[in-house]
């Protein structure tokens, strides 16, 4: 009886121990992967825009603006909006890449408010915000609206910096 009792114990405890090992390598393996889908792709308002996250664009080389959608993503270098501060805006809309014509900006000569229009043929895109920290680089916090050229407008907050 003595041995009876302890072969039950020690089945219950493998048999126990086996669900848990299985049910935390499910969480775990659905975890991963929504994290992974996070990173690389963000969709914004409805899914009607869709806005990815951009490497620092290679054509910039001196002054810049550049913006994620929160503090955490800028610090991680997940940006959503690059600029060269006065020419070119980049962003990846829709699956594409776009390097877009600056249509207006003040950023440079701010004050304490951002302003920057951009538009092209598909979206036009409008990045307003207010100066929260000046150092070497000044930071802000604002929104970036989207609107496509079917009447779709989406807006998302912003974080990021501008500076040379």
């Amino acid at each position: 009886m003595k041995y009876l009792i302890i072969t039950f114990s020690a089945f219950m405890l493998i048999a126990c121990k086996k669900d848990r090992e299985t049910i935390s390598n499910h969480s775990s393996a659905d975890s991963l992967t929504m994290i992974r889908d996070s990173v690389n792709v963000d969709t914004v308002a409805d899914g009607k825009i869709l806005i990815e996250v951009i490497p620092f664009p290679k054509e910039i080389k001196e002054c810049s603006c550049y913006f994620a959608k929160n503090k955490a993503d800028f610090e991680a270098e997940k940006y959503i909006y690059a600029d060269d501060a006065g020419k070119t805006a980049y962003m990846k809309l829709d699956g594409k890449r776009l390097a877009m014509n600056l249509i207006s900006s003040n950023d440079m000569e701010v004050d304490e408010e951002l302003s920057k229009e951009i538009e092209n043929e598909n979206y036009k895109i409008s990045v307003k915000g207010k100066k929260i920290k000046s150092e070497e680089a000044l930071l802000f916090e604002g929104t970036l609206t989207i609107e496509k050229a079917d009447g779709t407008v989406i807006s998302t907050p912003i974080y990021g910096e501008c500076g040379c």
